[in-house]
């Protein structure tokens, strides 16, 4: 291939955009590669709803709030011990575990089950604002992201297509925490404890389906689109 355009290139980092997009003909095909890195793949989509999905299991079998806890975090705890054997990265997992410290925290505090599920709402609403002002301010979410994995989180600003690019993927990525927030919110005010079921299976339905939904359009306007590498003028 020919010489890196100027505007990826970095004095220090060895992994970078730039290097990303010499090995492709787009942006689209650079920043594809790194998505499925980024966001743990299927296995980690899947490992942050089995802990919910057994709270909310003995939650229904049982009605004791400290049990249900006790389970849901035995659950991530082993799912992290096969990460650690595997010697795979246990990212996801230990933010499993950080979700559900919080949640025990606000629901042991409040003794009300259905607080197990108020920081989701909480992080998914704050997410959602962080995204849409990122996007404002043209620093959108999702460049970011591909710069965390790319060892450089600016070097993507460099180039303009780059910017849009990303703003588009920040905006589909926004879109289930905005559903999220729009369809649990109501339960979670209205339903009180006796929404506690719902709440886990709305939590349920709406994680992983809806981020691999948002991750298949992604990768879809990924496909679909050939923005060329170009310098930022």
């Amino acid at each position: 291939m020919g010489p890196e355009p100027a505007s990826w290139k970095t004095m220090n980092e060895k992994t970078t955009i730039s290097e990303q997009a010499a090995a492709h003909d787009t942006v689209e095909a650079a920043i594809r590669s790194q998505l499925a890195k980024a966001f743990g793949g299927i296995r980690g989509v899947i490992e942050a709803a089995v802990p919910t999905a057994a709270f909310t299991v003995m939650w229904i079998v049982t009605a004791q709030l400290q049990l249900s806890l006790i389970v849901s975090a035995s659950a991530a705890v082993l799912l992290l011990v096969v990460r650690l054997v595997q010697r795979s990265t246990p990212q996801y997992v230990l933010n499993s575990l950080i979700g559900i410290g919080i949640g025990w925290f606000f629901a042991t505090r409040t003794g009300e089950a259905k607080d197990v599920y108020l920081p989701g709402i909480l992080y998914n609403a704050g997410y959602s604002v962080v995204m849409l002002i990122s996007v404002v301010t043209r620093w959108p979410v999702v460049g970011f992201l591909i710069g965390s994995v790319t060892g450089d989180p600016t070097a993507w600003r460099d180039d303009p297509a780059v910017v849009r690019l990303c703003s588009k993927l920040t905006w589909l990525l926004m879109i289930p925490c905005v559903v999220r927030v729009a369809v649990q919110a109501p339960v979670y005010l209205i339903g009180g404890n006796d929404a506690v079921a719902e709440l886990g299976i709305l939590k349920i339905v709406m994680g992983w389906p809806l981020q691999i939904a948002a991750l298949g359009a992604m990768i879809w306007l990924l496909t679909r689109g050939r923005t060329p590498v170009q310098p930022a003028s």
